[in-house]
């Protein structure tokens, strides 16, 4: 069984709740706050990726969960950040701008990434690993732009009806992606336990070393405490429904392997933030 016809509708729904968020404070928030925006794209679009690709290269991943580690660190923010910089006191409309500006940029940036990363890989390791960059956009437009722009729409349209929607939506999404996740590791139980230790290690540190550095950076920026709480989870929280679609799509990677990355990704970086979160409610 191929996930990607379970993980498709998915992250179809969690765009389309994404876009129901959407008020028109979050765009305010891009013209009235654009430092915090930036620097939370800077450690999205930049950093994220950039210790993603060192990490693989230092732990001498093997080729195929090369791709899958930077894969997940291209994706855009995952649609529960909003969720846990409330729980952290952070900058809830500005969770949600940087979420969905970072889904909108990575239309772009992604396939950028992902095509230097698979001629690096190719050249080093002696083995072709080609990306449809053309299939790609196309399929981030269908499973990413279009739902989010259709619950932006919905949300303008009908704001009553969106918002009793995206209660029933958000208490789905959870379990939805559970349910992936338990799916997946009963299709590559073997794979995971073989692996577990190095991409445990490496998806670990990523997740450590992007929240570090983009606190750090917001610290140089000197932004106030809820603005720098809601950067720190925006860029350690990524899309793995995206990441696991791009890398099981039979029109892109077609690799169930290269997804395992994402898989645990989403697992440490739940338990990981939410450590984070009691540490921050104790402080306060």
């Amino acid at each position: 069984m191929n996930t990607i016809w379970i993980v498709m509708p998915i992250l179809i729904v969690l765009m389309f709740l994404l876009g129901t968020e959407l008020t028109k404070e979050a765009f305010i928030n891009v013209v009235r706050n654009p430092k915090a925006v930036i620097f939370g794209m800077v450690g999205q679009l930049v950093l994220l990726p950039s210790i993603a690709f060192l990490l693989a290269s230092l732990l001498n991943v093997s080729p195929i969960y090369f791709m899958g580690l930077v894969l997940i660190a291209c994706c855009p923010g995952g649609s529960s950040s909003n969720v846990f910089s409330m729980l952290a006191k952070g900058d809830v409309a500005l969770s949600v701008t940087l979420t969905a500006v970072s889904s909108v940029l990575t239309l772009f940036t992604l396939p950028v990434i992902m095509e230097l990363t698979s001629e690096y890989v190719s050249h080093n390791e002696g083995i072709t690993i080609e990306l449809p960059v053309g299939k790609l956009l196309m399929q981030n437009l269908v499973t990413l732009f279009l739902p989010l722009l259709a619950g932006w729409l919905f949300r303008h349209l009908k704001p009553s009806v969106a918002a009793k929607v995206g209660k029933i939506l958000g208490k789905l999404a959870f379990p939805a992606l559970m349910l992936l996740a338990f799916l997946f590791f009963l299709q590559y139980t073997k794979e995971i336990f073989d692996n577990f230790r190095l991409i445990g290690t490496a998806c670990g540190l990523l997740i450590l070393m992007s929240m570090l550095c983009s606190s750090l950076l917001s610290r140089i920026a000197r932004l106030k405490d809820a603005v720098r709480r809601t950067i720190v989870i925006e860029v350690g929280m990524q899309n793995a429904a995206q990441a696991i679609a791009i890398a099981t799509s039979p029109f892109i990677f077609n690799s169930g392997e290269m997804a395992i990355p994402a898989i645990i990704y989403a697992l440490l970086m739940n338990v990981i933030l939410l450590f984070y979160v009691f540490v921050i409610k104790k402080m306060k």
